[in-house]
């Protein structure tokens, strides 16, 4: 589970700074990946390959307000319908909290991996390493390239 502090300005002008929650659940994970032929990751994989970027913001709108809940006080449950059993994520992107954390991760990789990190359960964590190897392996363009070393050697 990941707890995030987003500031941001509500639409009354007021600055906000609060705590928000996110999980996704093995068999909620499980849910997703069965739910796709080929499986999520291969879905996903194929999106990034095809540079398909409408695709991968959908996909990354769902993952988020999927996650988004809110944990009993009790802390045996993690909340994602109102009392109507309508998802709180739709509520929760309604605010601009929502919006700040979308453009976050939206143009940042690091806090995008750290979120997804942060919303899996640990043992299924993506270590930095694997990351870079995925990263490379769908944009070989952006490897940082050795820079010869301008000092000369005699």
């Amino acid at each position: 589970m990941l707890r995030k502090n987003i500031k941001y300005t509500d639409y009354d002008g007021n600055e906000r700074s609060e705590d928000f929650f996110f999980n996704l659940s093995k068999a909620e994970l499980t849910e997703m990946q069965l739910g796709v032929t080929g499986g999520l990751d291969q879905m996903v994989a194929a999106i990034v390959k095809a540079q398909n970027v409408p695709e991968i913001i959908r996909i990354f709108k769902k993952i988020i307000l999927a996650a988004y809940g809110e944990k009993s006080a009790d802390g045996r449950r993690f909340i994602k319908t109102n009392k109507d059993g309508q998802p709180l994520g739709n509520e929760f992107a309604e605010t601009e909290a929502y919006s700040v954390l979308f453009t976050e991760l939206a143009s940042d990789s690091k806090a995008a991996a750290d979120f997804i990190n942060g919303i899996v359960p640990s043992d299924l964590e993506v270590s930095e390493e694997k990351q870079n190897e995925i990263m490379k392996q769908y944009f070989p363009e952006n490897e940082t390239k050795e820079i010869p070393s301008s000092e000369t050697t005699e």
